[in-house]
């Protein structure tokens, strides 16, 4: 895809760290806007207030905003802030694979502007980097700002989670149990942890193991992006874990939890059944990780024969 370019820490962390070399895994930041000025300006000032990364390691695109804050953002970055303005908006994921492809760094994280850091341990992160090479993406502790969990690591869907988490089967006990499986509650109080997937909201992927398994899915405009990246990272051999000592504020708006006649609702929707395209419907019991890949394999070879067999013009 072309660019559009225009062109402290806390006290156990240091004891645990101490006499430790440095993290030899470079860091960059991606944020994507969609008329969100002022919470973009925050999540970049909150970046450099706190040294997560420099200047010209941060990258924010714009996602071709009517409201006009691509320019205005353009205008009010701090200097040496990347700047990437998009000349049409192709969804979440298509601003990430922009954003990516105007770093070097070793890893990337991956922002949304509603986010923002109340210190640097990120060294905790680059560390685990260094120490597995077949890690792919890690995914960060979210909070809100009352300082409780947003859970943010998850199990891979079966049909019994989403009743769970979508219906009013979710308030009967059993489908409380379920749910609180499928979020992981009770791994957020240990080291890190596997988990099948990551929010999107604020995770960083190995850069090498990022263009291997192809990248974002930009057939995805919004919602299950990160899910599918997760799903093709374990199906490629890379693991995917969740690191609770680094914590990131998230002020979350729930815009698919408007309804499901709603656009955003609809949106989700659709990109819940790309997924289960790509990676097989949900099961009585949730998917192993093995059959996912699977199913990617054949879904692969279907879009490859689709591709193959259309009829080609010119040439």
């Amino acid at each position: 895809m072309p660019l559009g370019t225009v062109i402290e820490t806390d006290t156990m962390t240091d004891i645990l760290t101490s006499g430790l070399p440095a993290p030899s895994c470079s860091l960059g930041v991606v944020i994507v806007n969609y008329q969100t000025f002022d919470l973009t300006m925050q999540c970049v000032a909150s970046l450099l207030e706190h040294g997560i990364a420099a200047p010209q390691h941060i990258v924010v695109v714009d996602n071709d905003s009517p409201d006009g804050s691509g320019q205005r953002l353009n205008r009010s970055l701090p200097a040496g802030v990347v700047r990437v303005l998009s000349k049409v908006n192709g969804g979440f994921g298509a601003g990430v694979n922009l954003g990516v492809a105007a770093l070097k760094t070793d890893l990337v994280l991956v922002l949304n502007p509603d986010t923002r850091f109340l210190r640097n341990n990120m060294d905790v992160v680059r560390r685990l980097f260094d120490q597995r090479p077949r890690l792919g993406v890690v995914g960060l502790k979210l909070i809100n700002p009352d300082g409780s969990l947003q859970y943010s690591a998850r199990r891979f869907y079966s049909l019994p989670d989403i009743l769970a988490r979508r219906t009013a089967l979710g308030k009967l006990a059993p489908m409380q149990k379920l749910e609180r499986s499928h979020l992981l509650t009770r791994k957020w109080h240990e080291e890190p942890f596997e988990a099948d997937w990551v929010m999107g909201t604020g995770f960083v992927v190995r850069r090498t193991a990022f263009e291997l398994v192809g990248r974002m899915d930009e057939g995805y405009f919004l919602y299950f992006e990160e899910v599918d990246l997760c799903a093709r990272m374990w199906a490629y051999g890379w693991r995917v874990m969740a690191v609770p000592e680094v914590e990131l504020v998230h002020d979350h708006q729930r815009a698919s939890g408007a309804g499901i006649l709603s656009r955003s609702g609809k949106t989700h929707l659709r990109s819940m059944a790309r997924f289960f395209a790509k990676f097989g419907v949900p099961w009585l019991r949730r998917p192993s990780r093995t059959r996912m890949a699977a199913a990617l394999v054949r879904w692969q070879h279907t879009v490859s024969s689709a591709h193959m067999t259309k009829p080609q013009h010119g040439g």
